[in-house]
């Protein structure tokens, strides 16, 4: 426990508990001064490198052998972004740059009592790591694989800093896999959003085309197609994007289906105008539909809403182009087998 207050640092009389409004206080009657017992700030710093925290192992009590953020107390006359980044280069070695403001936590030590923790995040500019005089050790750690930290109020700031850096940190994936893997993305939390987006969803979306294209002026010959049988095929079509999305399709077999659909579609009377219009309106209404999901509510929602209007545009333009080929160049007549599917 701190030590009690016990004589006036000016005079040296014996101070006495006055109330001071509604508060209780200690005051010295020859200086008729109030002294005030106010909580301590301490400054915490989040060093993250290759999504790994940079963390101090304690060499003194308080909770001497536990590992924390780098931390102290703030000196008089210095601001708690200095005091942040002098704890960080006394306990680390490394010399950082303030980036962020990540919390603001209140808290009670036995030791020094009522203290508030203020915690930013710092970029690693220069200097090598090396254990100062009060830590036993320094290292980074897995976000995944933390140790239990010293401090409660440390806690509460890594997770603070992992909700907000969630959503940032999937984007981020999602871009690298996609550049890493072209289209084929199947393991991308993303890429599951979408995908149970559209198969959840297939019968809302085809029922909305359905209704759009029988009275679209761009695709009068789908008035006189059998309901259920253009059904079954927008219902194909939607199969064949989401396997787009998880990442399980097949160029071939994609380039193959819509080569033959093209072909069937000419072989039935449609126009080619109205094949590609057809294709259009399945994205307005897997659009529209996601739109009407609310999926502007945050920045992971948004991201995807870019990333789904993206892929349609690529899946789309694809199924276009081979639909067009198999219209001009055929396609049944060379594949026997193929006839009726």
């Amino acid at each position: 426990m701190p030590k009690k207050r016990t004589y006036c640092p000016y005079c040296s009389d014996t101070l006495i508990i006055k109330a001071e409004g509604e508060s209780l206080r200690d005051y010295c009657r020859t200086c008729s001064v109030f002294f005030y017992d106010n909580p301590l700030p301490v400054a915490s710093v989040i060093v993250v490198k290759d999504r790994k925290l940079l963390l101090v192992k304690r060499k003194f009590d308080p909770q001497k052998g536990k590992w924390c953020l780098p931390s102290g107390f703030a000196e008089t006359g210095e601001s708690i972004e200095a005091a942040a980044l002098r704890e960080l280069h006394e306990e680390t070695g490394i010399t950082g740059k303030i980036i962020d403001f990540v919390c603001v936590d209140s808290a009670h030590s036995v030791t020094y009592g009522d203290l508030i923790f203020v915690t930013f995040e710092a970029e690693w500019m220069k200097g090598g790591l090396c254990a100062g005089d009060d830590a036993d050790a320094v290292a980074f750690f897995d976000m995944k694989k933390l140790p239990q930290l010293a401090f409660e109020s440390n806690t509460k700031a890594v997770m603070r800093y992992l909700t907000d850096k969630q959503e940032y940190w999937l984007i981020v994936d999602s871009f690298n896999l996609a550049k890493e893997n072209g289209n084929n993305i199947n393991t991308s939390f993303l890429s599951d959003r979408l995908v149970g987006l559209i198969e959840d969803n297939a019968e809302i979306i085809a029922s909305r085309w359905l209704n759009d294209v029988r009275v679209n002026p761009s695709t009068p010959t789908y008035a006189k197609v059998e309901p259920a049988h253009a059904m079954e095929r927008i219902l194909l079509v939607l199969r064949q994007f989401r396997k787009w999305l998880s990442g399980l399709h097949d160029e071939t077999e994609i380039r193959r289906y819509y080569r033959r659909l093209g072909a069937e579609r000419k072989a039935e009377g449609f126009a080619l105008s109205e094949i590609l219009s057809a294709f259009s309106l399945v994205r307005k209404h897997i659009w529209e539909f996601a739109l009407s999901q609310k999926m502007w509510t945050s920045t992971i929602d948004i991201y995807m809403s870019l990333e789904l209007e993206r892929r349609m545009l690529i899946f789309f333009d694809r199924a276009s182009f081979y639909a067009a080929r198999g219209f001009e160049r055929g396609w049944l007549k060379d594949h026997p087998e193929e006839q009726g599917i």
